[in-house]
């Protein structure tokens, strides 16, 4: 992410930086007075982290490359106030990797509900901002997702998270019979192709039918959103397959935000996630294992594409 106020002068950075950790502005201004001994105002805080908005603005609204061969879109939802009301919004974070290899942030978005029209809008600012294709969309449980980004970038190809898949056929298990599901599960997502996968599917509702008919159901109903990676190269199936990328990231701003009961506003959210996720995104310098294996199937897999 780009330095926005490299000038920022006194206790400003350390102001952000206890902002950006989740601490309330009457917090801070405790913080400063027990450790510095400084009398800072409530306002005078406030102010400091406004004045990074127009900046965290634009950043999320610079300019993409045109070609980012994956994509991660997960959601994480907050309390912010709006119209004096509390309403619970879903913080969307794209992630995108590169033909490079680096994975980067590309974007922040804030909605009250998913669904088609809302994804639209996001795929609408991408293009806006030089996106014009996304081979492979990795993402979960998102109503309207598939079917918008098929609408703006058709050739892409929809990957549901397998491990989001896993976790959900877990919540239908009893403690002592995880591990055994979990290991009979495998033999589905690990087949080579995707009939041995079908396969692995049968084996399994015969033998978990009775006890825990959902999970089966489960993966059939999800399949033809599972079955993409079964057509992919065992160096991009290792990427794709699963959204811990994003995961990643939501575990570190859940740290962040775990104080606040809610955002005073829609700019206090993009700044305290702007900042809170600078130290992460900072560590993104070496590309994805096996990459130039990846990319070269991607290349013959989607003609033209790495050009």
């Amino acid at each position: 992410m780009p330095n926005i106020r490299r000038a920022l002068e006194g206790f400003d950075e350390t102001i952000l930086a206890l902002y950006a950790r989740g601490m309330s502005t009457r917090d801070i201004q405790s913080f400063l007075k027990e450790k510095y001994d400084v009398p800072v105002s409530p306002e005078f805080v406030s102010s400091v982290c406004e004045s990074v908005s127009t900046g965290v603005q634009e950043w999320r609204s610079r300019p993409l490359e045109k070609i980012w061969p994956i994509l991660y879109l997960d959601a994480l939802f907050l309390k912010v106030r709006d119209e004096g009301k509390v309403v619970t919004k879903a913080l969307h974070l794209a992630v995108g990797v590169n033909l490079a290899g680096r994975k980067k942030l590309l974007g922040l978005w804030l909605g009250e509900s998913e669904g088609a029209k809302f994804y639209a809008q996001i795929f609408t600012e991408l293009q806006a901002r030089g996106l014009e294709r996304i081979l492979i969309l990795c993402c979960d449980g998102l109503r309207g997702l598939p079917e918008a980004v098929e609408t703006y970038f058709p050739q892409t190809v929809v990957q549901t998270c397998v491990v989001h898949l896993i976790r959900r056929s877990l919540s239908f298990v009893n403690y002592k019979d995880r591990q055994t599901v979990v290991a009979d599960l495998k033999p589905i997502y690990q087949a080579a192709t995707e009939n041995e996968a079908l396969q692995a599917l049968e084996q399994f509702q015969i033998k978990w039918a009775k006890r825990y008919p959902m999970i089966a159901r489960s993966w059939r109903a999800n399949w033809n959103r599972v079955r993409p990676m079964f057509e992919l190269p065992p160096e991009i199936r290792r990427v794709v397959y699963t959204t811990n990328v994003v995961e990643s990231l939501n575990f570190s701003l859940r740290k962040i935000i775990k104080n606040r009961a809610a955002f005073p506003n829609d700019e206090a959210v993009f700044s305290l996630i702007f900042f809170g996720l600078r130290p992460v995104s900072e560590k993104w310098t070496i590309p994805i294992k096996i990459w130039k294996a990846a990319l070269q199937q991607l290349a013959l897999l989607f003609e033209d594409s790495s050009r």
